[in-house]
């Protein structure tokens, strides 16, 4: 081999590796489940959810959380995301926050432990917990029994890298929906896929800056009301601006997701978890919350 050959060869593999490093790649996960005795149209949303999936062939994963899902209707619906395809995980039995002084981490696991004999006779099933509100423990000794109980027991955690309070969209465009008020619920959807946008930008950037890389994101979403709706148009915008989707499964292999931020209280965003313990300033805390959106919201006339 020539030593121009090799150098070419050298150069073409640097540019392939830093393409792999920073291109933008993204799986969905969606949390709770949907409960068929107190919300009437949860089969639609629900359908609608996996629905959408398909036609953008996408693979996504959900975590149901018991208490969410209601009686064996909620787990009905579960049970049609695994035969679509998708992966089901662990949420607890009763999304109780391990960063609640009221809850022992003893309690915590037996919630665990009450939701895997419920969810683990589906086929798709992964021993994979999410934990309830991204908080991991507000102790040392919360976090780190939590972590040493998981690796015992065969679980992974299922962090994600992208948080963005859709659940509180979901409210303002269901308040919106009920009364009537659909021009503003249109705007509504539309403000919640470039808040998803923007968030994506955000931890895609702090990424770059803690790992030095682009990840393979993890985004948090729930069954919901405004998901239903709007998940074609997001799937949409996302490749638009570039993004890639990928699996959960091949998404959580990427190793940010094994790390072990030492921070407390623990959770939130891996990658804002990363930043925090790297000492990065200026990240907020709780690092996304209604109390953000709601600003935003009202200066364009959007509340109820």
């Amino acid at each position: 081999m020539s030593p121009l050959f090799r150098t070419l060869s050298s150069l073409l593999s640097l540019v392939l590796f830093s393409s792999a490093c920073w291109a933008q790649t993204l799986s969905l996960t969606f949390d709770d489940g949907l409960n068929p005795d107190t919300q009437s149209q949860a089969q639609e949303w629900n359908q609608r959810i996996i629905a959408g999936l398909k036609d953008a062939d996408v693979t996504a994963m959900v975590f149901p959380s018991l208490a969410r899902m209601g009686s064996e209707r909620g787990m009905g619906l579960i049970m049609d995301w695994a035969k679509a395809g998708h992966a089901v995980g662990n949420h607890t039995a009763t999304h109780r926050s391990l960063a609640s002084a009221d809850l022992t981490l003893d309690e915590f696991i037996a919630d665990v432990r009450i939701a895997d004999a419920a969810l683990n006779h589906f086929p798709t099933w992964i021993p994979m917990l999410r934990f309830p509100y991204l908080k991991e423990g507000n102790t040392p000794e919360k976090r780190d029994g939590m972590r040493v109980w998981m690796k015992a027991n065969g679980y992974r955690p299922a962090p994600v890298s992208m948080d963005a309070s859709d659940w509180y969209y979901n409210q303002i465009y269901s308040a919106h929906s009920k009364a009537g008020s659909h021009e503003k619920a249109a705007r509504v959807r539309a403000a919640y896929v470039e808040h998803l946008l923007d968030r994506a930008s955000y931890y895609d950037g702090l990424a770059k800056q803690v790992l030095g890389r682009s990840p393979s994101h993890v985004m948090l979403l729930h069954t919901n009301e405004i998901n239903a709706a709007t998940l074609p148009e997001l799937v949409a915008a996302f490749r638009k601006r570039g993004w890639t989707f990928v699996s959960p499964a091949t998404a959580f292999n990427d190793p940010v997701y094994a790390s072990q931020p030492s921070t407390l209280p623990a959770g939130e965003s891996i990658i804002w978890a990363r930043a925090k313990a790297s000492g990065i300033a200026g990240l907020r805390y709780p690092a996304e919350d209604s109390v953000y959106e709601e600003p935003k919201l009202r200066a364009v006339g959007l509340l109820p």
